[in-house]
């Protein structure tokens, strides 16, 4: 695999996530407003919780970013790979569970896709070694 190619993922899904993290965690209901979703007003306060765990996320992949960029051993990168992923995934069941059970709007299916999608790219990438196998 092009190590271009992984610096430019996880890039891209570190600073997706810490900026959505970072927004749910300052301006909850205006993070909401941008997706089309809607929360009580009570509800604030955790959204603002879930964006810190979000801007974590974020933070853990913009690290990937960084040990890809000096070549790291993998095996590090890959720490970082199976962790998000297995955020991801978990986040991904959830919100599809919520949906489909009426819990939540369907725009948060949005979210629940590119988690879905971001796993499953990494636990394919995984198998196929494009860590240990990067040029």
């Amino acid at each position: 695999m092009n190590r271009s190619f992984l610096v430019a993922y996880q890039l891209l899904i570190g600073v997706s996530d810490f900026g959505t993290g970072v927004l749910l965690y300052l301006a909850p209901e205006f993070t909401l407003y941008l997706i089309h979703a809607h929360a009580p007003a009570a509800a604030s306060p955790f959204i603002a919780f879930i964006g810190a765990f979000v801007l974590s996320v974020g933070l853990a992949c913009l690290f990937g970013a960084k040990l890809t960029m000096q070549r790291a051993a993998h095996e590090r990168i890959e720490v970082v790979w199976v962790l998000t992923a297995i955020s991801r995934g978990a986040v991904a069941i959830y919100l599809a569970k919520a949906i489909l059970s009426g819990q939540m709007e369907s725009a948060w299916w949005m979210v629940a896709s590119f988690d879905a999608a971001c796993a499953a790219i990494q636990a394919f990438g995984l198998r196929a070694r494009w860590l240990a196998n990067a040029r």
